[in-house]
């Protein structure tokens, strides 16, 4: 008699296996396997027609010499403190839209998450023609109020905040359709006993909305912050590599690249990566660490 239930329990053991074995197995492959051979990357130095030699420690020394990598982690640092500036953006705009009786707030919708289907490439190339110094959008408006723009994305000192600007902008549609789905979760009844206490609307939106709203706002900090150290492909797109500001400019990524696949110095690539994985690593860390202070699940 009691075998039966011992082997009921390996059998769904058996299918629950079977179902997420297939995900395991691309996990490993496609994830921790590139992690391990980065790493073991890391320690060696690729030879000019193939090959590698094991160099131990030196690409890690190299890092901490190299003067391209402090400018490269501080643009990348400045790039992510901006764009995560677009979460409290994006709480007041996803209120607004999830207001009751709001006309067409499908079409709001829809016009803040266009940025999230279209590709990097196809933004940069919009935005490149509202940098514009000659005739962008942003310069003739400033022209009619007696301002001569600068040189937005060729200059060194405007052109990361220019991109940041863009990364900001391009980040909102998915925070608004993330904090949209936490404010439908929210219970009306709070907001009728908040009424009849006396609270405005404003007291309601920092009393009530905002801490039970933190789980969605933690929750995008920590997407946020790791796809603002991923940034490359928008910068890339944005400035181009032979743009006069992209030494000043580059991010840890776009280091990575130019040490893999134009310097072809793949061994000291990786150990960039790692760094970039080591970073991400402990901010996130570092934001669970202190969710517990202002994160409400209640």
């Amino acid at each position: 008699m009691s075998s039966e239930p011992t082997r009921r329990i390996r059998r769904e053991d058996g299918w629950a296996w079977l179902f997420i074995g297939p995900l395991m197995l691309g996990v490993v492959v496609f994830y921790f396997w590139p992690i391990l051979r980065t790493l073991y990357n890391s320690f060696t130095e690729f030879g000019a027609f193939g090959g590698t030699r094991w160099t131990g420690l030196e690409n890690y020394a190299d890092l901490l010499t190299d003067a391209h990598v402090p400018r490269a982690l501080l643009n990348t640092l400045i790039y992510t403190v901006i764009v995560l500036l677009g979460i409290p953006l994006s709480v007041y705009l996803a209120a607004l839209l999830n207001r009751p009786g709001l006309r067409l707030a499908w079409f709001y919708r829809v016009m803040f998450f266009l940025p999230i289907v279209a590709m990097p490439a196809a933004i940069a190339m919009v935005w490149r023609m509202i940098y514009n110094s000659d005739f962008g959008l942003l310069n003739y408006a400033l022209s009619l109020v007696g301002v001569d723009g600068p040189y937005w994305i060729s200059s060194p000192g405007w052109a990361l905040a220019a991109v940041s600007v863009v990364g900001l902008w391009s980040s909102l549609g998915f925070s608004i359709i993330i904090l949209s789905g936490g404010l439908r979760a929210i219970p009306p009844e709070l907001y009728e006993a908040a009424s009849l206490d006396g609270a405005g609307p404003m007291r309601q939106f920092f009393s009530l909305t905002v801490p039970l709203l933190t789980p969605s706002i933690f929750f995008l900090t920590i997407i946020t912050a790791i796809n603002g150290f991923q940034l490359f492909d928008l910068l890339y797109a944005l400035l181009g590599p032979n743009n006069p500001a992209m030494a000043q400019t580059q991010s840890l990524v776009y280091l990575f690249y130019e040490q893999a696949f134009a310097q072809n110095d793949k061994g000291y690539a990786s150990a960039i990566a790692m760094l970039i994985l080591l970073v991400i690593g402990v901010i996130t860390l570092v934001q669970f660490r202190f969710q517990r202070r202002w994160v409400s699940y209640d």
